[in-house]
């Protein structure tokens, strides 16, 4: 049988202050990729918005004085250095960032868009796939209520792209099937399905999870948000039979605790590697995709059990309805 084994490494970061300008984040990222090529690391993960701060939670009333936030290209001259470095080392990487596009919407009109995006990366630095944010969550307007906004539905469109897998060649996989999703869309079992359906075997997934929930709906544990983050992770690569490289901003940015821990997890759904700080931290595992075959082939062979005619309601509602009451 054709050795199918991969070094992937989670790169991530400690925080990115507002007033930090994009090259301070891409020299740190470089040095990661140094690290990454001593320790024999063929694909590396970095987080969502790895170039900037979480901008999202800082209200602007003009919306368009947050583009500069955003990349109007990429690869840029200020991230070349990034994909100077992969081709120099030979690595693939995954890079979160916020995207400034001009085209066509759903209407035809051509105008500037906003996008939460993340892209793929040969490791001689050709971008091999994109995708854009799909769930995003939190709020369009300021909410007196937070201590902390979280203005995703202010500054990004819902990604037009769905979710995308492409089989692509990555360090001695001469072909590997990857896909992406960003934070909030780890939470939703959906995402995760359409990947499986598409035999994806390494998911890439960068976040930026508060470590308190700010949304004032309720209590959650502040050590739930890890458990929660995890779980969703872990029963996304068991129920689908793939890797993930869930790789986190961490610390306190701009005043705001993110919690890190990020994971890389195996198709049995198990941790097998995680960070351990709130800094600049690179964790790594040797990934043997072999292990796909055996979900896909007994428990999860979806060409034998699945049921789609009975999933109906998944696509064709959107919010829960009440069901009827017994005896009425």
């Amino acid at each position: 049988m054709t050795d199918r084994r991969l070094t992937v490494a989670c790169a991530q970061l400690g925080p990115i202050q507002r007033a930090e300008p994009r090259g301070v984040a891409v020299q740190r990222m470089v040095r990661l990729l140094e690290r990454a090529h001593r320790r024999g690391v063929e694909f590396v993960v970095f987080p969502e918005l790895a170039l900037t701060t979480f901008f999202p939670r800082h209200y602007l009333e003009r919306i368009e004085d947050a583009d500069p936030w955003f990349e109007p290209a990429m690869p840029s001259n200020e991230t070349a250095p990034l994909f100077e470095a992969a081709r120099r080392y030979g690595i693939g990487f995954h890079l979160g960032y916020a995207e400034l596009a001009e085209e066509a919407d759903d209407i035809g009109v051509v105008r500037r868009r906003h996008f939460n995006t993340s892209i793929l990366v040969s490791p001689a630095g050709e971008i091999l796939l994109k995708y854009r944010k799909v769930h995003l969550p939190g709020h369009a307007e300021f909410d007196p209520r937070r201590k902390v906004q979280h203005l995703e539905k202010r500054y990004f469109e819902v990604g037009n792209l769905g979710f995308p897998v492409i089989r692509a060649p990555m360090g001695e996989v001469s072909g590997l099937n990857m896909g992406m999703m960003i934070c909030n869309d780890r939470r939703w079992p959906e995402a995760w399905r359409v990947l499986g359906l598409q035999s994806v075997e390494l998911v890439a997934l960068g976040y930026n999870t508060p470590s308190i929930n700010q949304e004032a709906g309720g209590f959650e544990a502040h050590h739930l948000r890890v458990f929660h983050s995890h779980l969703s992770i872990q029963a996304g690569c068991y129920q689908n039979a793939c890797f993930a490289a869930a790789t986190a901003k961490a610390g306190t940015e701009d005043g705001c605790e993110l919690f890190g821990h990020s994971i890389i997890v195996n198709p049995q759904g198990e941790i097998i590697a995680q960070a351990g700080t709130w800094d600049d931290e690179l964790i790594t595992a040797d990934c043997d995709f072999g292990m796909c075959a055996l979900g896909r082939r007994t428990i999860f062979a979806f060409d034998k059990h699945r049921r789609p005619e009975a999933y109906r309601r998944i696509t064709d509602q959107v919010g829960a309805i009440d069901p009827p009451v017994w005896g009425e």
